[in-house]
């Protein structure tokens, strides 16, 4: 028997949580045919793998990765971490269904300028992903600030009871067309105002289609407890499952909470499908926030419109060189995107070590000198927490990126290495795998990623893409409950 491709005497780690083993995998018209002992076998392309693991392809669940899959579809910092599927959508921010009537609001100007948004219905989206023919697969939530900016003349406020009508018909229209779920992003200016209730009647489209609710929660600081509550109270009326996004304890006067934080998500869990993601970094990236402007921790500038030659230095430095005050820089220097180092490491580490966290970067590609968690985030939970510091077994590491975020955002499939399943997978060296990009150089590729393959096509090998573009749209596929 002749396979497409045939990688011989790799340890499997094949995303179920469980210890790997040697064996054989043979490739055939885009799907894992046979997993064994294939000594007698051939392939077309034969890949020799002794000493090295091969994992189903990285879910980066939580990106901002919209227009950029259709703008620049090689995409390079997701395919050489590793990553061969992201989830876009996430924070209320959507690149569709989106009708401008100016520029993009804060912070829908993460995903691109105003030209980047001609998607009207999430069928359009769609297409353009299919037509872009990019590197990785692409599955997207519809973001809650996006249907609100399409129907609302003021986002500093909650929408009235036609305006709410209005965003639901596109939200079905979306889940229709094969939209993975809600998202939404309170703790931004733009959505901050909406009340409960607002998305309470939003959420009533999920529970037909048993989509998802993911959330940026309307606070990561000090009234964080409040807001899981919220995001659980959604869930439960809305029959559908909870995703906490970058599940964290922002701000210096909120580090040591995150055992508190783990608790509630625990509870929660006994009664309701619910889970959260997270990245591997005491510092997040955004957009600017003055509410956020502190000294209590260092801020470093990403972009800023009208001072662009502020990139990459830090809030306090800009703040000296103005002779200004920190509030006063930060008006300055708006609109802009700063990384703030703003969390405990311990906390971090709790949180990525627990069992109902998944792995997202979070990474936001319109950046300038973006947070490194754009081209780092993957490699960095297999080297530095795995292997490193031991924080969990390598097996565990690879469940939290693969099988359990496949599982929770219905991606059949994906997410294992079955036979039957689609060829989406990483080739890795356990022992030289580790994220190069850092605070001070964050564009760069990590090493130690040998080979990845999406729906069974090798499209980066040694270090190098080969540009091949295999991604395909992901639909949601069946009811999303089903994967807690």
């Amino acid at each position: 028997m002749k396979y497409h491709t045939l990688i011989r005497q790799a340890l499997i780690i094949d995303g179920s949580n469980t210890p790997g083993y040697i064996a054989d995998v043979g490739l055939r018209d885009g799907r894992i045919e046979t997993i064994g002992d294939l000594a007698g076998a051939q392939g077309e392309h034969e890949i020799e793998a002794s000493g090295r693991v091969l994992a189903p392809g990285f879910i980066d669940v939580h990106t901002h990765d919209d227009t950029v899959v259709i703008r620049q579809p090689q995409m390079l910092p997701k395919l050489s971490q590793g990553v061969t599927t992201v989830i876009v959508g996430n924070c209320g921010i959507s690149a569709s269904p989106v009708s401008l009537r100016g520029d993009p609001p804060d912070p829908m100007n993460l995903l691109g300028k105003a030209e980047a948004f001609v998607y009207p219905r999430f069928t359009d989206y769609r297409a353009a992903v299919e037509d872009a023919e990019p590197a990785l697969n692409v599955a997207a939530l519809v973001g809650h600030t996006a249907l609100r900016s399409n129907h609302m003349d003021d986002l500093q406020r909650s929408a009235t009871p036609t305006e709410i009508a209005l965003m639901r018909v596109q939200l079905h229209e979306s889940l229709e067309a094969g939209a993975l779920g809600l998202s939404t992003g309170l703790a931004y200016a733009s959505a901050f105002n909406a009340d409960t209730d607002e998305v309470l009647q939003l959420s009533e489209e999920l529970t037909a289609f048993g989509a998802v609710y993911t959330t940026h929660l309307r606070s990561e600081f000090e009234p964080v407890l409040e807001a899981m509550d919220e995001a659980f109270l959604i869930g439960r009326h809305a029959k559908a499952p909870v995703i906490i996004s970058h599940l964290k304890c922002a701000g210096a006067g909120n580090w040591g909470r995150s055992p508190q934080l783990l608790a509630s998500l625990e509870q929660a869990a006994k009664t309701h499908p619910v889970g959260c993601d997270c990245y591997p970094y005491a510092a997040s990236s955004s957009t600017l926030d003055l509410k956020q402007v502190t000294d209590a921790f260092r801020i470093t500038i990403t972009w800023s419109t009208p001072h662009p030659e502020m990139g990459g230095q830090d809030l306090q430095a800009i703040a000296g060189t103005w002779g200004v005050s920190l509030m006063d820089a930060a008006r300055r220097l708006q609109p802009a995107g700063a990384v703030y180092y703003g969390m405990d490491e311990s906390d971090v580490q709790r949180i990525l070590a627990h069992p109902l966290s998944m792995v997202g970067s979070d990474g936001l590609p319109e950046d300038p000198f973006p947070h490194p968690r754009l081209w780092g985030a993957f490699p960095r939970v297999l080297g530095h927490f795995s292997r490193d510091l031991g924080l969990f077994p390598l097996h565990t590491a690879v469940h939290k990126m693969t099988g359990l975020s496949a599982a929770r955002f219905g991606l059949a499939g994906r997410g294992a290495i079955r036979e039957g399943y689609w060829a989406d997978l990483v080739l890795f060296d356990p022992v030289r795998v580790r994220d190069v990009a850092d605070f001070k150089d964050p564009q760069r590729a990590a090493e130690g990623i040998d080979g990845v393959w999406i729906n069974g096509v090798l499209s980066y090998r040694d270090g190098q893409a080969n540009g091949q573009r295999a991604g395909r749209f992901l639909a949601r596929s069946g009811d999303l409950r089903g994967g807690f």
